[in-house]
């Protein structure tokens, strides 16, 4: 899986940002495996993510538990954030000593996630490694709000949805941390970091310099 692999951004930003996702292989172990999927939710919510969700139904910040949870299938990819490195080792002590039988994938700086790993008595199966951007590069968003965008690996979270949230914030109508859930609600699968978002827009908007 790759969309959670091109989240901008520095290694202080980045430190506090991890995605631990579950998902079935077509062919393979798909049938059967909805069950399975529900227990690795059950299990990453006891470490109290700062998001989860389903690509199926959405995530936690539109959707209820309730409704996440019944619609979790065989096609559901699964997903939870965090932001702690401790609390990633547990789960992963968790996910394995449950045994949940679909494919743990953990996103974050390499180093991180490796740490984590060995800390849960495991070992890395397969790396992705981003490779960054390519082509009309000229055409994106600036990196600081890039850094913001890039959590949403379906790209449903634009930047001119960021800069609204700017302008608000600077004009009293929103604090941080209500623009963050508002960048948080478009990303369907539940990968966006609220956290990070707020810290990232407490960071920008002394920066900014916007049209009013």
């Amino acid at each position: 899986m790759t969309h959670t692999l091109h989240r901008r951004g520095d290694r202080e930003n980045l430190s506090g940002d991890f995605v631990v996702f579950t998902m079935s292989a077509k062919g393979f172990n798909e049938e059967g495996s909805g069950p399975k999927m529900r227990k690795f939710l059950d299990i990453v919510l006891r470490h109290n993510p700062v998001n989860f969700g389903d690509c199926i139904t959405g995530n936690s910040k539109v959707k209820t538990l309730e409704e996440i949870q019944k619609n979790i299938d065989a096609t559901s990819v699964v997903h939870a954030v965090f932001t702690d490195p401790a609390v990633v080792a547990d789960v992963l002590k968790d996910l394995k000593k449950a045994e949940v039988g679909t494919s743990i994938i953990v996103s974050g700086i390499h180093d991180e996630t490796e740490k984590c790993c060995r800390a849960a008595g495991l070992k890395k199966h397969t790396i992705e490694h981003s490779m960054g951007y390519f082509g009309q590069v000229k055409r994106l968003p600036d990196h600081e709000f890039m850094e913001l965008t890039s959590m949403c690996g379906h790209a449903m979270v634009p930047a001119n949805l960021v800069e609204r949230v700017l302008r608000e914030i600077r004009r009293g109508k929103k604090t941080c941390r209500e623009a963050a859930l508002e960048l948080t609600r478009p990303c369907h699968c539940g990968v966006y970091n609220p956290v990070r978002a707020e810290k990232l827009l407490k960071r920008l908007v002394p920066l900014m310099v916007l049209d009013e």
